[in-house]
């Protein structure tokens, strides 16, 4: 059992440069990688958290943005069929009043032409009275002796 001791201690006593040598490897990486890692980490952290944010915010910016957008469109959908619906105006009136005018003047035309055949019909009248009375004359001459005429006529 002794020389399990004595064993044991000598390789306690090997041990300890080994575990002084890991005791110092294990500062050595907390001071120069694990430190200097846990910062990088953490400044990437914070740009990620602020690219985050950033981007949150240039989607709210497109979003307002859209809808700003929107609203014009609207705006100018609006403006355009009040436009088209004031041409249209214009033009229906347009139309009403040469419509109007047409009618008009039509009108004139019946009237003139009313006027027209109303003389003809008075003239064709004292034609056929005029013809009536020649012809009444004639049939009479050549119904009666010319005696009768002649004495008649005195």
């Amino acid at each position: 059992m002794n020389q399990i001791l004595a064993t044991l201690s000598e390789l306690v006593l090997g041990s300890v440069p080994t575990i002084v040598l890991f005791a110092l490897v294990v500062i050595a990486y907390s001071v120069l990688v694990r430190r200097p890692l846990e910062k990088t980490l953490s400044e990437r952290r914070a740009r990620t958290s602020g690219a985050m944010e950033q981007a949150k915010s240039a989607v709210a910016s497109a979003e307002n943005k859209t809808s700003e957008y929107e609203e014009r469109l609207r705006i100018a959908r609006a403006e355009i069929f009040e436009a088209r619906q004031k041409r249209v105006q214009q033009f229906n009136a347009e139309r009403e009043a040469i419509l109007a005018a047409a009618r008009e003047q039509a009108q004139t035309r019946v009237t003139a032409a009313r006027q027209q055949v109303e003389q003809s019909v008075a003239e064709a009248k004292k034609q056929i009275e005029i013809a009536s009375e020649q012809l009444s004359a004639q049939v009479v001459k050549a119904i009666l002796p010319a005696e009768v005429l002649a004495g008649g006529a005195q």
